[in-house]
């Protein structure tokens, strides 16, 4: 009995803790597009690929806190063995990622 109750709140909880990262990931790449868009009509530089590498390294930042809480519902080894690969792409992906932003320089002070 709460064991099904655990299992209930427990998908659930997976559920909105991903759909916090997909909501994430997409508002940050529209307001990336909206900058890039301002950028390209008033023709000068603005942050919006550090405004869409930061909204993908946060959206999977939630999305793999997102799969380290179905490590409760496994059942089986080779159910492990593709929830750590998943981490382990997921986790690379952010690493590349805010590498990717450092070799860039910091982020202006401006808002745009």
């Amino acid at each position: 009995m709460l064991g099904n109750l655990i299992h209930l709140i427990l998908i659930n909880a997976i559920d909105l803790i991903e759909l916090f990262g997909i909501f994430i990931i997409t508002a940050g790449s529209l307001r990336a597009f909206w900058l890039y868009l301002k950028a390209m009509l008033h023709k000068r530089d603005t942050p919006f690929r550090h405004q869409l590498a930061n909204a993908m390294t946060i959206g999977l930042e939630f999305k793999m806190a997102a799969e380290i809480l179905k490590t409760v519902l496994i059942q089986n080894l080779s159910e492990l063995l593709i929830l750590g690969a998943v981490i382990l792409l997921r986790a690379l992906l952010a690493f590349m990622i805010r590498t990717e932003m450092k070799t860039h320089g910091p982020l202006p002070d401006e808002d745009v």
